[in-house]
């Protein structure tokens, strides 16, 4: 009995191999197509996952690109995936066949716990009637309650003042700015989103920046990424929600803020924010199946806004503190201009940026530089592409390497360096530039950049108009390296705020 025991156990054991291996096959086939990208030979079942540094990627990526080019392919577990790097590849991807490549990668691990197709928010959401949907409710809602016009540009300047007044509690004494700096942000989008804001040491505003922190280490967490590139894993019971349980902590206090507004809004009244419009939106969807507007995907689509919209505004302004003090110079200059512009009377306002062409050119570099999110977020094709001679068969997923452009050495003077003259002509004018797409670009770039702008000017110009930064005495500089994480910040450094 132990014998045959031990033959099924090993005709059980053969079997499990040869499906797997033919299982592998199906899912690398196309690697074997002509004209498909090249890359590092892969191991079955595992893939390239060996060759990736999921503890820093961009790097990874980049030393990839120096051996395979600008368009290569890996293959991650069951998932292949194509690399696009430098400005022609991801504009002849993004902008030329941007119909094709508009879709986003399936999310097995999202879709094993509820979140169907009309449930997607607007950042991770397939490309079609449901993101269609999503994304002109959103730039209408933002336009609304005034993109480009005064309503929201007043939200930010109030903000900006009462950021200054926490730098001003400090009196020079050394701190961290990052966390303030999270508070401010995320005052912007609670104002937008729920039409009010938070004191800085308000609980539950705290609690809702731990959340968005957790969420989003989830998301990029490394057994969030075999779980999405092997799905027959999320069988095993219970395994799915330890990679979701601070997303679903934090949709629960979401809830519990929409719940509040239910009860407060008045539908015979314009609506006073985002959740309101969206409220009604859903009424007016009633008996509607196919509409995305739904109490689960409205909790998603504001979950997307603070965690896209706080987070990368709030570590573009630490990293433009951080090269402020790296580069005294260039923070002399600024106020300067602050000084002949706006002068101290009155907070700045986007009218001024016009005439501010050094300034707007160190915010565009502090972008540049800072390269907070290096490779975007993944996108699928829908259709069969070529890029760059190469084949991309429909159903890939690929990765635009945006450090890859922000930082090419064929179209930067100064690719590694803090270096504002790049977006400066001879004159001194602002000038733009091709290259400069820290928002991404095509159908999926960015929904939230015009309001990131008008952020990033009046925060900066505010502080740099109010105080001088520098590095606490006793102190070491802080550092222009940067640090991996769920994105590209900053050292950890502290500073001194001195008032002007």
């Amino acid at each position: 009995m132990g014998l045959l025991t031990g033959d099924t156990l090993a005709t059980l054991a053969v079997a499990v191999a040869i499906f797997l291996f033919l299982v592998d096959l199906m899912h690398r086939r196309q690697r074997w197509a002509a004209h498909y990208p090249p890359g590092p030979m892969s191991v079955p079942v595992l893939g390239n996952l060996l060759h990736v540094d999921f503890q820093n990627l961009p790097y990874c990526i980049n030393q990839l690109h120096r051996r395979f080019g600008d368009v290569f392919s890996l293959q991650l577990g069951w998932t292949t995936v194509v690399v696009l790097n430098g400005l022609a590849a991801v504009r002849e991807a993004l902008m030329t066949r941007g119909e094709d490549t508009a879709d986003r990668l399936p999310l097995p691990l999202f879709d094993h716990v509820g979140f169907g197709p009309r449930s997607q928010g607007v950042i991770f959401a397939r490309y079609g009637h449901a993101w269609r949907e999503q994304r002109r409710f959103a730039v209408s809602t933002l336009r609304y309650f005034g993109l480009g016009k005064k309503s929201l540009e007043q939200w930010v300047t109030e903000e900006a003042s009462c950021l200054c007044a926490a730098f001003a509690d400090y009196a020079g004494r050394p701190f961290s700015p990052n966390a303030l700096l999270d508070r401010a942000v995320s005052n912007v989008i609670a104002s937008l989103t729920f039409g009010r804001r938070f004191d800085y040491d308000d609980p539950l505003m705290l609690r809702m920046l731990d959340l968005v922190e957790a969420q989003m280490e989830e998301e990029s967490s490394f057994g969030a990424t075999i779980l999405n590139a092997f799905p027959v894993l999320l069988r095993i019971p219970g395994l799915a929600s330890k990679f979701i349980c601070a997303k679903r902590k934090f949709q629960a206090q979401l809830d519990e803020l929409v719940t509040e507004h239910r009860m407060t809004r008045d539908p015979d009244q314009p609506p006073r924010d985002l959740t309101d419009a969206f409220l009604a939106e859903m009424e007016k969807a009633k008996g509607n199946p196919e509409s995305s507007f739904n109490a689960e995907n409205l909790l998603l689509v504001l979950s997307d806004l603070f965690s896209a919209g706080m987070v990368t505004t709030s570590v573009t302004l630490a990293w433009a503190l951080s090269l402020m003090i790296l580069h005294p110079d260039v923070q002399r200059r600024v106020q300067q201009e602050i000084d002949e512009v706006i002068g101290q009377a009155r907070p700045p306002e986007m009218a001024d940026q016009a005439r501010m062409p050094f300034t707007t050119a160190v915010v565009h570099e502090v972008q540049r530089f800072g390269d907070i999110v290096p490779l975007g977020v993944p996108h699928m094709t829908t259709h069969d592409i070529e890029v760059q001679g190469f084949r991309i068969p429909k159903g890939t997923a690929f990765l635009t390497n945006l450090s890859s452009v922000l930082k090419d050495e064929a179209v930067w003077e100064k690719p590694f360096r803090f270096y504002p003259k790049h977006f400066l002509d001879a004159q001194g004018r602002f000038m733009k530039q091709e290259a400069s797409i820290p928002f991404s670009a095509g159908r999926r770039a960015c929904l939230g950049e015009p309001l990131a702008r008008m952020e990033l000017f009046l925060f900066f110009t505010c502080l740099l108009q109010r105080f001088s930064f520098s590095v606490p005495a006793g102190q070491p500089r802080p550092s222009d390296r940067a640090v991996y994480h769920t994105m590209v910040t900053p050292s950890p450094y502290q500073l001194s705020a001195v008032p002007r």
